[in-house]
């Protein structure tokens, strides 16, 4: 329903308040009318699957492990992996599971120790200390296990690119297996007892976009096949722990597509039944309720889980999912809830001084990439709040904290589709002006002398400038549907939610409303904006702004009246069993401004 050619946007949207153009997400017509005629859906419905690039609309709707299995054996060194653990599990070696520290990490080592504990082998867990001993896998952790009896290593979504670690295990007589999915170089392979990892050069299976836990599930599949060749009994049913693949794919923020998307949406059916003690608990402290949802997973749990991992003691969240004691289980999960409310604080702080920096300082808002830095800030939460910069000022952001007493700045970045942050932060390093630094295109870490930051931050906006020009003038909101107040109902969103899982390659839908008015504003705390929108249908449909309220578009919210153009996703607002919906604003536009 766009009203004229492509250049004016979507209704007619050439820059909205947050300086994006509106576009409608673009579909094939045949293939739209094909899954309409198909699958007997409504022809919104139909485009916006359409739109997404699926052609198959029987596995999309109804996505299962049966239908979209991949062979274990596709994997590089999978059936060598299957091999080495149950030789451990045959002959009850010490085995320890060596997890990052985030939910993907947690995750994962839940679904290993999982399995060998169904086997009648208890696993230990090392998860390392974000502050003092950084990401991945060290050479000083190697020596510890191996001192300690370790007898086998798994490192599960780290480990890849731990040359220096790898090779001091190799060193010292330590057998490690690799379970991971970050990305890898041509030629990056190390020599390591087995290295199963999607993203590998030599690897065939096209499943890249795993998340670490899912790469852990197949590998659950090849143990139960290796198991049963060697007749050591009854095999678990690996399906109870669905609800741990699903944590990894919803929270490492992976492409929800193929065998990922049946890994979420099988994963949440799993999760609702709240079987796991860990994530019952989760959900008991958060005061939280009903079947699992991405919102459940990404909001409420997840960051609860990533807390430990952020300002916390690092192993929480892989005790937490692990464990089958109902009371640890409690006991875990209230520390992890006062971690994460900490973390909230933490984060809040960081992110208005962050902001104060930006726009009263020397690092304009005006620069193709904002670099900010200061002594004090926490290295858990400077991810988060680059994040939320990002979403801020739609370009690349690196957040800083510095370390006076070690004299060094540890940074976490994030970037802007079309801008590759990650080769410029390489670039970066090459040019000697980083101790460390690495990421992909999205997002990036690194280390630098608290003194090179101004060149940095020079080199950087200088590295990103073309590709940020680029960027920011394709930068487009774009729209599924156009609706009015009163079709904007609970019909419409239960529709769409066939659609889900949400996440990367499937996003959200986004609904647009034309020349609504706005009335009863309202500020809230935590600088939300929430209003009620009316327009010609004579319906009113309630809609809030998140964290908007001291921007552009929460300025011009809190002015009641006059039109404006709205986009935002549907949510269900069960309040006191009212069963309607509720806008979350995406975006506004001035209908007179093209």
């Amino acid at each position: 329903m766009a009203d004229g050619s492509a250049h004016l946007g979507y209704l007619g949207v050439t820059r909205s308040l947050s300086g994006r153009l509106w576009r409608q997400r673009p579909a094939d017509a045949d293939l739209a009318r094909r899954h309409q005629l198909e699958h007997g859906l409504s022809e919104p419905l139909a485009r916006a699957i359409a739109s997404r690039g699926v052609s198959d609309g029987q596995n999309f709707l109804n996505p299962t492990l049966k239908a979209l299995f991949p062979d274990p054996s596709s994997f590089a060194d999978m059936d060598r992996a299957a091999g080495i653990l149950v030789d451990a599990l045959e002959a009850k070696r010490r085995v320890v599971v060596f997890a990052d520290y985030d939910v993907d990490g947690a995750s994962s080592a839940a679904l290993i120790v999982r399995w060998f504990r169904a086997m009648g082998l208890e696993l230990s867990i090392y998860v390392p200390d974000r502050m003092t001993e950084g990401y991945g896998p060290s050479p000083a952790a190697f020596r510890r296990l191996k001192a300690e009896g370790a007898e086998l290593v798994v490192t599960v979504d780290c480990g890849a690119a731990a040359h220096d670690a790898l090779a001091c295990a190799a060193g010292i007589g330590l057998p490690v297996v690799v379970i991971d999915h970050h990305l890898m170089r041509p030629g990056e392979v190390p020599g390591v007892a087995a290295l199963v990892n999607p993203n590998r050069p030599d690897c065939t299976s096209g499943q890249g976009h795993l998340a670490a836990a899912g790469v852990a599930f197949v590998l659950l599949a090849a143990l139960n096949r290796e198991a049963r060749k060697r007749g050591l009994g009854t095999e678990p049913d690996i399906r109870t722990w669905l609800d741990l693949a699903a944590m990894g794919a919803v929270c490492d923020v992976t492409r929800l597509t193929g065998f990922n998307r049946a890994l979420a949406a099988q994963g949440l059916k799993v999760m609702s039944g709240w079987a796991n003690p860990g994530l019952k608990a989760l959900m008991e402290v958060a005061k939280a309720s009903g079947p699992a949802s991405v919102f459940h997973v990404g909001f409420l749990l997840g960051p609860r889980i990533n807390a430990g991992g952020r300002i916390g003691r690092s192993d929480l969240g892989a005790r937490l999912l692990s464990t089958d004691d109902p009371e640890e289980a409690a006991a875990l999960a209230e520390e992890l809830d006062a971690l994460n409310a900490s973390r909230k604080q933490v984060e809040a702080e960081v992110q208005e001084a962050a902001v104060r920096h930006i726009e009263r300082e020397s690092n304009q808002a005006d620069a193709p990439c904002l670099v900010v830095a200061d002594d004090g800030w926490h290295p858990g939460v400077i991810g988060i709040v680059a994040g939320r910069l990002r979403e801020r000022y739609r370009k690349p952001v690196l957040v800083i904290g510095i370390d006076r007493a070690a004299d060094v700045g540890k940074g976490s970045g994030r970037s802007q589709p079309g801008v590759n942050l990650g080769g410029a932060v390489q670039a970066a390093y090459e040019a000697g002006l980083l101790l460390s630094g690495g990421g992909h295109a999205m997002a990036a870490g690194l280390s630098v002398r608290p003194d090179t930051i101004p060149e940095l931050r020079a080199f950087l906006c200088e590295q990103m400038a073309a590709e940020a020009e680029i960027a920011a003038a394709e930068d487009a909101l774009e729209i599924d549907v156009l609706v009015t107040a009163r079709g904007a109902d609970r019909g419409l969103w239960t529709d769409f939610q066939r659609l889900a899982p949400f996440g990367p390659g499937n996003p959200e839908p986004a609904f647009a409303i034309a020349d609504a008015r706005i009335e009863r504003p309202m500020a809230l705390r935590g600088g939300h904006v929430r209003v009620t929108l009316t327009d010609g249908s004579g319906g009113k449909l309630k809609a809030v702004a998140w964290r908007a309220e001291d921007t552009e578009m929460g300025r011009r919210l809190l002015q009641e009246g006059g039109a404006v153009h709205v986009a935002g996703r549907l949510k269900p607002d069960d309040w006191q069993g009212r069963e309607g919906v509720e806008l979350e604003i995406e975006d506004i536009a001035d209908p007179r401004v093209r």
